[in-house]
């Protein structure tokens, strides 16, 4: 799963989002390392809700301005945690390779 689909569906795990809140809550995951554009925010919901991970909730007018609001399916749910636990396996690899023994000679 790319990283950036990771985090949308992680953004929309605990409730509906629009655009511009998917948008924000990304980079507050990612501690500003991952900002989306708008096309490349609404390419990935498309894609996304193609292959039946998220779905349209709602759509609002605020202040004159349309929101399209955002939420995972079942399937969105699942394929999150499972992606989810497949990192944190990775993490954990990751921890126990750089723990290992150092080989002698080998720069610090």
């Amino acid at each position: 799963m790319r990283e950036q689909s990771y985090l949308i569906l992680l953004a929309l795990a605990p409730e509906p989002l629009y655009g511009y809140s998917i948008i924000t809550t990304v980079e507050e995951l990612s501690d500003g390392r991952v900002r989306l554009g708008p096309g490349t925010l609404y390419g990935a919901l498309d894609r996304l809700a193609d292959e039946g991970l998220i779905t349209r909730d709602r759509e609002e007018v605020v202040r004159g301005r349309f929101r399209r609001y955002y939420c995972l399916t079942g399937a969105g749910r699942e394929a999150l945690a499972a992606e989810t636990q497949r990192l944190t396996a990775l993490a954990a690899r990751a921890r126990r390779r750089l723990a290992g023994p150092r080989i002698s000679g080998s720069p610090a």
